[in-house]
């Protein structure tokens, strides 16, 4: 039978194991916005028009219709 103490050491691994994952992928998001917005080939519009298309990707990637911001 596993204790307490075993218990909490699970799961503040999985919290661990998942809080470096979304790290990760916010890190990816991030540097493609990034990349986006540092391309010297594209215009002001163009910029828009690609951070545009990589909030609709996500929004696509993760079922969602738009994205909530008064959450935080």
């Amino acid at each position: 039978m596993a204790s307490i103490s075993d218990d909490l050491s699970f799961v503040e691994a999985v919290a661990a194991e998942m809080t470096c994952v979304v790290e990760r992928a916010v890190d990816c998001w991030m540097a493609e916005v990034e990349r986006v917005l540092e391309d010297p080939q594209l215009t002001t519009l163009g910029r828009l028009a690609a951070v545009r298309d990589i909030v609709e990707r996500y929004k696509t990637l993760t079922g969602k219709t738009s994205l909530d911001s008064s959450r935080h």
